[in-house]
């Protein structure tokens, strides 16, 4: 049996449910930073935004920010360990996000609640023990 055989048999270590549990939750997050850059841009597109030039920029900015969450649920598919971090960075950055929204008096709150709710759902998940193991991250058994 060759080396490229044993790395893809049964000692291949297998993905934990809560890593593709915060693999989800960070490509959902990525998909909704894409629908509201898709519908920022749209709105400055057609003109009904006092600034459409700053609406357009907003957008496109969601949509190219949208990358990240995006490359590490796909990292974390894969077990990539490169992945962990910029998963983790993105959902602390969301909490400030998601304080905002739930500072204002909208139909934001909602939302702030979810955003809230994904991000701080999203940590533990990544920084359990099972996912860093998982991952390769820290100590590893003999």
């Amino acid at each position: 049996m060759s080396s490229d055989q044993t790395a893809a048999g049964p000692t291949a270590t297998p993905r934990p449910p809560r890593l593709t549990a915060a693999a989800a939750l960070a490509a959902l997050e990525g998909l909704a930073l894409i629908a509201i850059g898709i519908w920022m841009l749209a709105d400055g597109l057609a003109g009904n935004t006092e600034n459409a030039t700053q609406a357009e920029t907003g957008g496109i900015t969601m949509i190219v920010l949208a990358a990240i969450p995006l490359l590490a649920a796909r990292g974390l598919l894969k077990l990539r360990s490169w992945s962990r971090g910029p998963a983790i960075i993105t959902q602390i950055l969301a909490l400030p996000v998601a304080w905002q929204l739930l500072q204002a008096d909208s139909i934001a709150i909602p939302a702030g609640i979810a955003l809230a709710v994904v991000s701080v759902t999203t940590l533990v998940l990544l920084l359990n023990p099972a996912t860093t193991q998982a991952l390769g991250i820290g100590p590893r058994e003999s």
